[in-house]
């Protein structure tokens, strides 16, 4: 892992992995996500429902035998490419793949969602899935990378590093690397017509919340009323941001990301606080790790704000 042992040197040399690190990503992270996905593609066409979740909630409940397969070919690439991968720690939302390969202990964590949107995935009501990894430290993400294979005629990209937000169509005449360098970086979001909202986590209430979203003059938006990913949506500014009750550590972020680099921010709505990773909780029903309380995302902070206000006495737990 990266040495930071001596006081003095700390603030550079992780400053330095960092970089190597995003760089490192950049270069490799592409083709695994494209190759995922289309594996995701084929696996998609059989009936390959698993049982293994029981918090209540089907969107959360959802599980395949895709996120198995998928997860094992990202962890078994990213342990296979760049030696700086596995001085990181990885949190993966499944439970397969040789995890014991990468650090146990360190700054950057890699986050894996092999399929976000598995219900649509499995049901195939939509487009709306997707393979997603990310990088994060305790207080922030610096790397993120969305591929949706099904958005689009061909795909499309979502990747965000530094001050970039990258967001366009999958070209598979062209390396995935390639592909993305030659998208053009998201300069500033049009106003979204109806400032969408995306609302999730509230179990049998999703509904009713975005119904409040929607009288504060926004329009809000329920799983099952999804037109697609959140990332690409937020990243082009169809939509302008979410509401998420507890939301988990493998996909969240990425919204946290494109907000911040984008001019908006990711915050605690009982305190208003920005959201940092320094406290989770295993959620046994689920089998994943989640962030405590309610978070509003947005690129837009009159929206956060509006939303910091709606949902400040919510019930911050997520079980009854």
């Amino acid at each position: 892992m990266p040495p930071t042992t001596e006081p003095e040197n700390c603030i550079t040399t992780l400053m330095s992995f960092e970089s190597e690190l995003i760089e490192a990503l950049r270069e490799e992270t592409p083709d695994l996500l494209r190759w995922a996905g289309a594996v995701g593609q084929r696996l998609r066409q059989f009936n390959i429902s698993l049982e293994g979740k029981s918090s209540g909630n089907a969107n959360t409940d959802a599980l395949t035998l895709a996120d198995i397969s998928l997860q094992e070919l990202l962890v078994a690439g990213l342990r296979d490419r760049s030696p700086l991968f596995r001085q990181c720690r990885m949190e993966a939302e499944e439970e397969n793949g040789d995890l014991a390969a990468f650090a146990t202990e360190g700054e950057y964590i890699i986050a894996l969602d092999p399929i976000d949107g598995t219900k649509q995935f499995r049901d195939r009501s939509g487009d709306g899935w997707a393979v997603m990894l990310h990088v994060r430290t305790v207080s922030t993400v610096v790397y993120s990378l969305v591929y949706a294979p099904d958005a689009g005629p061909t795909g499309t990209w979502t990747q965000v590093y530094d001050q970039t937000v990258k967001c366009g169509p999958d070209d598979k005449n062209v390396p995935a690397k390639t592909c993305l360098d030659r998208i053009e970086p998201v300069s500033t979001l049009p106003t979204p017509v109806e400032n969408n909202v995306y609302l999730i986590g509230f179990q049998t209430e999703d509904p009713a919340r975005a119904d409040l979203v929607t009288k504060l003059g926004l329009k809000g938006f329920a799983p099952d009323e999804m037109p697609g990913s959140i990332y690409p949506l937020m990243a082009s500014g169809e939509f302008v941001g979410s509401l998420i009750h507890t939301p988990n550590i493998y996909d969240y972020p990425v919204s946290l990301h494109i907000a911040r680099v984008l001019g908006g921010e990711s915050v605690w709505v009982h305190n208003g606080q920005p959201v940092n990773f320094s406290e989770s909780w295993m959620d046994d029903r689920a089998d994943m790790l989640r962030l405590p309380g309610i978070v509003a995302t947005a690129t837009s902070r009159e929206v956060l704000d509006q939303l910091t206000q709606l949902a400040r006495d919510w019930n911050p737990n997520r079980y009854a």
